[in-house]
């Protein structure tokens, strides 16, 4: 079989050891027959639905309740099977890992890393940043865009989910998973600092960086990528570079605000979700109106032409 490692891994990534674990845990789902698995058990539920549907047909009380049921059981079963499937990988791949020449504890900080991006750049961006940027010649930053909304007094028991987050993640419990590994291989409760990676790891780490926008581009995720491209130019990174990225982005975030679609390409705020920093973001994204976005957008495609 052949296994094909995506480039943004390496920005996640500290060295070569962390890119063994990983083939490593999906060596393990190789060996087990996850895959082989998992295309049997699609074909033995798609008979189930097709019994279950007939059923339905016959109900004639709460019928699209029930069938949101029987939905959500099939998710929760199927998204549970799969979180057990990576467990099984993680201790059998850990346990072909620490027959290689890496350091053990290298396969539970690549765990580690992945938790920390599971989602979004756990990087925080600092105000500093925000008024270094948004301080333009035409356009002075505003104290007002950083004003957040306050979400203290939500009683979230209110707000009941259909369905729980937490169930239908597949990659997601990593804490769990870092609990358990650690439960099961002792060794792994020793906890070490990651080595740095050689030289070839830091040019694909470095080529994968510079990647890191033109994929949020392509999957359509402007604020994500404004976000990104803030977090690089607070690091001093290839400015104008990020410069250029950030007058791009800015224009695809002032055509959905001017066409009301932008809930498409920039998240609202989910306090219990997302970091105080990336909710600050959030925040200073949603405060601004039309015309300032215009002018951000103008002055960092005119800095990128220049």
């Amino acid at each position: 079989g052949t296994f094909v490692v995506n480039m943004g891994l390496f920005n996640v990534l500290d060295n070569e050891a962390q890119v063994a674990s990983v083939l490593s845990h999906e060596l393990a789902h190789y060996l087990l027959d996850h895959t082989l698995k998992s295309l049997v058990n699609e074909i033995n539920e798609d008979k189930d639905s097709r019994s279950i549907m007939e059923n339905l047909k016959k109900v004639s009380v709460n019928k699209s309740q029930k069938a949101f049921d029987i939905v959500k059981d099939n998710l929760y079963k199927k998204r549970g099977i799969k979180r057990k499937r990576e467990v099984e990988a993680d201790s059998l791949g850990y346990v072909l890992f620490r027959n290689s020449d890496y350091e053990n504890t290298e396969f539970y900080n690549t765990l580690s890393n992945l938790s920390k991006y599971d989602t979004i750049s756990p990087r925080e961006l600092k105000i500093e940043t925000y008024k270094k940027l948004y301080n333009l010649p035409n356009q002075p930053f505003k104290d007002s865009w950083m004003t957040r909304e306050d979400f203290g007094n939500y009683n979230y028991d209110h707000y009941k989910v259909k369905l729980n987050k937490d169930s239908l993640s597949t990659h997601p419990e990593l804490a769990q998973r870092m609990e358990f590994i650690t439960k099961q291989f002792a060794e792994l409760k020793n906890k070490k600092e990651a080595k740095k990676g050689d030289e070839e790891f830091t040019k694909l780490k470095n080529t994968a960086r510079m990647e890191v926008l033109p994929n949020l581009w392509h999957s359509e995720q402007y604020g994500r990528g404004i976000y990104a491209a803030m977090q690089f130019l607070q690091d001093k990174e290839e400015e104008n570079y990020y410069h250029e990225w950030l007058g791009k982005l800015f224009e695809q975030i002032y055509t959905a605000r001017k066409n009301y679609n932008l809930n498409r390409y920039l998240d609202r705020i989910e306090p219990k979700e997302q970091s105080e920093s990336y909710q600050q973001f959030l925040s200073f994204m949603w405060n601004l109106n039309l015309a300032e976005i215009k002018n951000i957008a103008d002055y960092y495609n005119k800095k990128g032409a220049s």
